[in-house]
C-alpha cells in the first residue's frame, strides 16, 4: 500500500507533491505467473510487470548484509542497524565514489556471491517466458546504493537510450535488496509512456541537470509528468519483489528520504539468438561510460 501521508517527494533534489495527478499505483501482475501469454500482453500494453514475492527475501536480504559486509570495519554507523545502511559519522577509510575500482561494489559485482544471485533462475525463467526463447543474461549487471538522505537518483529515461548499439529485444529486472517504500527511493514508471514518440520525450531534454549528457529525458519528474499528462507508478516494495520493464518505457527513481539506505541490482536478460549491445558484454563498473 502506498504511503498516502507523504506530503511531497523528491528527485536529485527536485520536489513534487505526492498527489494523485501526480502519483498512481502500480499493478501487482502476481496472479498472471502461471499465464506467460497474459504477462507478456501487460508487459507489452502497460510497460513494465510487478511481481511481489517472486525471489526469495531472506535471500534478497542476505546479499544486501553480505555487500555492507564488505565495506572496511567502521564504515557504518556503530548505534544503527547494520541492515539500515547508515553511514559513519567518521568513517576510517576514504572510499573512491560508488562503482568504481577500489570501491567495495565494483568487487561485489565480480564475486560469487553476487553472480549466484542474478543467476537465480526465478529470473532466468521470467526472461525466457518473456522473451519467448533461449535467453542469456548480460554481464553488465549493475549494484546500485543510496545511502538515506541522498538527493541523487535515476532521472527520467529509457533504457534503449543507454543500449542502443543492439538488438531491442531486451528485458531488465530490478531488484530492491531490502524493503523499499515509496519515500526509500524506489523506481517509478510513467503511465503508458512506451509508444511515446521520441520528439515528444525530446522536447523535455532542455530542462536538465546534466548539459552534456542526451540520455536523460529530465531530471524534473513533475514536469515530465505534467507536460506529457501522465502520472509516475509506484509502490512499497519489500524484499523479494522483482520489477520487470521493457527498453522503451519512461522510468526514473525517487531520492532515497529515509534512514535505511536503497540497495538494488539490475539485471537484463537478451535473447541468446539477439545480437545486445557489447557495451554490457562485460561487468559493470560505475565509470565505464556505458
Amino acid at each position: 500500500m502506498l504511503d498516502h501521508l507523504t506530503p511531497t517527494v523528491s528527485s536529485n533534489g527536485v520536489g513534487l507533491p505526492f498527489t494523485a495527478d501526480l502519483f498512481g499505483p502500480m499493478r501487482d501482475s502476481r496472479d498472471a505467473l502461471r499465464d506467460p501469454a497474459e504477462l507478456r500482453r501487460r508487459l507489452r500494453t502497460e510497460g513494465y510487470l510487478h511481481l511481489p514475492g517472486l525471489l526469495d527475501p531472506d535471500r534478497v536480504r542476505g546479499l544486501r548484509r553480505a555487500y555492507f559486509a564488505s565495506f572496511p570495519p567502521g564504515s557504518f554507523d556503530p548505534d544503527a542497524d547494520p541492515d539500515e545502511g547508515v553511514p559513519a559519522p567518521d568513517p576510517p577509510v576514504a572510499l573512491p565514489p560508488h562503482g568504481v575500482a577500489g570501491h567495495p561494489a565494483h568487487a561485489f559485482v565480480r564475486g560469487e556471491r553476487f553472480r549466484r544471485f542474478v543467476d537465480d533462475p526465478a529470473l532466468r525463467d521470467l526472461a525466457a517466458a518473456l522473451l519467448e526463447g533461449d535467453v542469456v543474461r548480460l554481464p553488465r549487471a549493475i549494484l546500485r546504493h543510496f545511502p538515506g538522505g541522498t538527493a541523487r537518483s535515476s532521472r527520467a529515461h529509457t533504457d534503449h537510450d543507454y543500449m542502443d548499439r543492439g538488438s531491442g529485444r531486451v528485458l531488465t529486472t530490478w531488484i530492491p535488496a531490502g524493503d523499499c517504500a515509496v519515500r526509500g527511493g524506489g523506481l517509478v514508471y510513467l503511465e503508458d509512456s512506451g509508444s511515446i514518440g521520441r520528439a515528444e520525450l525530446d522536447e523535455l531534454r532542455a530542462v536538465t541537470d546534466r548539459p552534456g549528457d542526451t540520455r536523460p529525458i529530465s531530471h524534473d519528474l513533475g514536469l515530465v509528468a505534467r507536460r506529457l499528462g501522465r502520472r509516475w507508478l509506484c509502490t512499497d516494495y519489500r524484499a523479494g519483489d522483482v520489477a520487470v520493464h521493457t527498453p522503451w518505457v519512461v522510468h526514473a527513481a525517487l531520492d532515497t528520504a529515509t534512514r535505511t539506505a536503497r540497495v538494488s541490482v539490475d539485471v537484463r536478460f537478451a535473447r541468446r539468438d539477439a545480437a545486445p549491445d557489447e557495451r554490457w558484454d562485460r561487468p559493470w563498473a560505475a565509470d565505464d561510460g556505458a
